[in-house]
């Protein structure tokens, strides 16, 4: 059978190598202009466009429509979307795998909300061609898939939770505390797929220590972990370091943010998704 993983563009992951993949853009509007979450994009050129704009901004997810076209020509569809307590991108992905369904009642297919976004996402994405690579029939691999998702984690650090805020996606007076110099904010992907801050950290050094440390709080013992940053590759790589350094065996990759991540993560954001306890 020829399975398919198809994603929206939160996942970072706009080509994944080795299976079957589609990559579904959203999209970042503003009075001015509209930025497609797409290879074509220049996102630092986005990032500067919209750190000079003054004008309001925000994010739209994929149509039915746009999701029905990436399931064409496949005989079974695993369908991941960013979190649906902050999108509704899992909403038009499930009323396009209804209508696929309906047109194709052979086949398979199946929405996954990550509850999550960004490099959380990409693990899934990663278990999922596993799995596949592995010839397990497709009601196999979606129970593993879902079991693996009760053991994936989201941590994020921001220097900035003005898109976040003005978007209302966090609370306007927390996201005013990010706005002091040398204040990071800390917070996780909670368990209904909405962003709760965790800590308030002052200082670069102090960010990445409290970083691993919510890690272990959240069961990390090794294993895979996915570093997405937002114009910040230095404090990526020497946090990559850092958990090698007490993980030897953790697998560590790092890649920049896509649009929407980098749309909601702002310059210097970075975003850990990990392989930890149960939820």
């Amino acid at each position: 059978m020829k399975y398919r993983i198809v994603s929206d563009s939160s996942s970072d992951l706009l080509t994944f190598e080795n299976c079957d993949y589609c990559c579904v853009p959203l999209k970042i509007i503003t009075d001015e202009k509209e930025y497609i979450d797409d290879h074509k994009l220049n996102i630092d050129e986005m990032i500067d466009d919209l750190s000079k704009y003054n004008g309001t901004s925000h994010s739209s997810c994929p149509n039915m429509e746009e999701w029905l076209d990436s399931f064409e020509n496949t005989d079974g569809v695993f369908c991941v979307t960013i979190t649906s307590g902050l999108s509704g991108s899992y909403n038009s992905a499930s009323m396009a795998v209804s209508e696929y369904l309906q047109k194709n009642p052979e086949n398979n297919a199946v929405v996954l909300d990550t509850l999550s976004t960004g490099p959380e996402s990409a693990l899934i994405i990663e278990k999922i061609r596993e799995l596949i690579q592995e010839n397990l029939p497709f009601s196999v691999i979606e129970s593993k898939v879902r079991e693996y998702m009760k053991s994936t984690h989201l941590i994020f650090c921001l220097e900035s939770l003005k898109n976040l805020a003005n978007n209302g996606r966090v609370n306007k007076a927390v996201a005013k505390v990010a706005g002091i110099i040398g204040i990071r904010i800390l917070g996780k992907a909670s368990n209904e797929g909405t962003l709760e801050i965790t800590n308030k950290v002052r200082g670069s050094e102090k960010v990445l220590s409290e970083i691993i440390k919510n890690m272990k709080s959240s069961g990390f013992i090794g294993g895979k972990v996915r570093i997405h940053h937002c114009q910040n590759e230095s404090a990526a790589y020497t946090l990559r370091d850092r958990i090698k350094d007490a993980f030897p065996n953790a697998s560590v990759f790092i890649q920049k943010t896509g649009a929407l991540c980098s749309f909601y993560a702002e310059s210097g954001g970075l975003l850990v998704g990990f392989e930890g306890g149960v939820k």
